[in-house]
């Protein structure tokens, strides 16, 4: 056997998106100087457990960690899928910070993956369930993902700190995907959403759709929120309540916003009074995320803002054909996806801003990336 060269890189920012792209280009990487300078330095829990969900749908995939959790070594293996596959996402971070991976490797897989994950469904810091089911799958279809084995099912929801929410991905495999020409947004057509609450009263939920439609009403008569209340075991182990909204336009866009309010950890006291105070009031929550889902309107993409970084990178896996997409302001993750994909893939975007509408075109000519997994015998 030949010896293995390692891509070097440093830190900790990126993590998720470079092991995507080292096990999709077959390039094993060396981290360093993972949090080397902080004073709980090394891997997070939640990094760690993604390594090990890479590990259960690879197989002969290796990973390597120093004693301080600063250096990782992680050499990719072949991703095989499987199915009745069950991983606990723990809750330092939400299930949706796990599957914009697992579904690129699920689609590129020898096998249909079906997991079920178990963690927190909805919280502040990553897109919700909802937002996947009602943003991400449609976006995925597009590309020639189809709608045929691809599915996520809810079924108990958790909210922060202590989770408890358990969902069921099942990603279809695909041989390769289309390349689009994706410029023309279009005009909302309807909105629709999705409120939760979480061992608190179902009244939350109507209070958050009363105040997100008091601002929709304004503009768009189409609006249906619907409530997604979970008692008992489905309710997960900590109370919450949230609301996901998605935007539909009449050329097939789906432009999503979404948050969550969760009680913080308070040490072993049961004090309701002091946790009550921090939590933001429901009406206020569906305001604020009515505004927020207009500004990502506003800025006219065929995708919202947390949605740039995978658009980015289902046009750079596309065959060797010309993807040309629109989006609004680039965001951070976005411009740090362009990054890592020019250095794992080698897909180099042209970028030319759109001043009239203040949006951002970008053209890329595809990797002509094939899963050739299926082939192999």
């Amino acid at each position: 056997m030949g010896k293995t060269t390692y891509r070097r890189l440093q830190g900790s920012q990126n993590l998720r998106q470079r092991l995507l792209l080292a096990t999709l280009s077959a390039s094993p990487v060396l981290i360093e100087e993972i949090r080397a300078d902080e004073t709980l330095p090394g891997l997070r829990p939640h990094e760690v457990s993604l390594l090990r969900l890479f590990e259960m749908v690879s197989d002969d995939c290796v990973v390597e960690i120093n004693e301080t959790g600063t250096k990782l070594k992680y050499k990719p293996g072949i991703v095989m899928g499987g199915r009745h596959l069950v991983h606990d996402c723990g809750v330092s971070r939400s299930i949706g910070y796990f599957l914009e991976p697992l579904i690129f490797l699920g689609l590129f897989a020898k096998k249909p993956l079906t997991i079920r994950l178990k963690g927190i469904t909805n919280d502040p810091k990553d897109p919700s369930v909802d937002t996947f089911r009602s943003t991400t799958i449609p976006l995925l279809k597009r590309f020639g993902v189809p709608s045929e084995g691809l599915d996520l099912k809810i079924e108990s929801r958790g909210s922060p700190p202590h989770g408890g929410g358990e969902v069921v991905l099942a990603v279809p495999i695909v041989q390769s995907l289309n390349a689009v020409t994706w410029t023309d947004f279009g005009m909302v057509k309807r909105i629709r959403g999705v409120t939760f609450s979480t061992r608190v009263s179902s009244q939350f939920e109507n209070t958050m759709i009363h105040a997100a439609r008091g601002i929709f009403n304004n503009f768009i008569p189409d609006v249906h929120i619907f409530t997604d209340h979970k008692a008992g075991p489905q309710a997960g182990n900590s109370r919450g309540f949230g609301i996901s909204l998605v935007a539909e336009t009449n050329a097939g866009c789906f432009i999503s916003a979404d948050t969550a309010v969760a009680y913080a950890r308070t040490e072993e006291t049961n004090d309701f009074e002091d946790e009550k105070k921090e939590l933001t009031p429901p009406g206020d929550v569906g305001e604020q995320i009515a505004s927020v889902l207009l500004g990502e309107i506003e800025q006219g993409g065929v995708v919202d803002s947390t949605h740039q970084g995978l658009l980015f990178l289902l046009c750079a896996l596309c065959p060797q054909d010309v993807s040309k997409v629109r989006v609004g302001k680039l965001s951070p993750y976005g411009i740090e996806s362009l990054r890592q994909i020019r250095d794992f893939l080698g897909v180099k975007f042209v970028i030319k801003p759109d001043p009239s509408t203040g949006t951002v075109l970008l053209k890329c000519i595809g990797s002509g990336f094939k899963n050739l997994s299926r082939k192999v015998s």
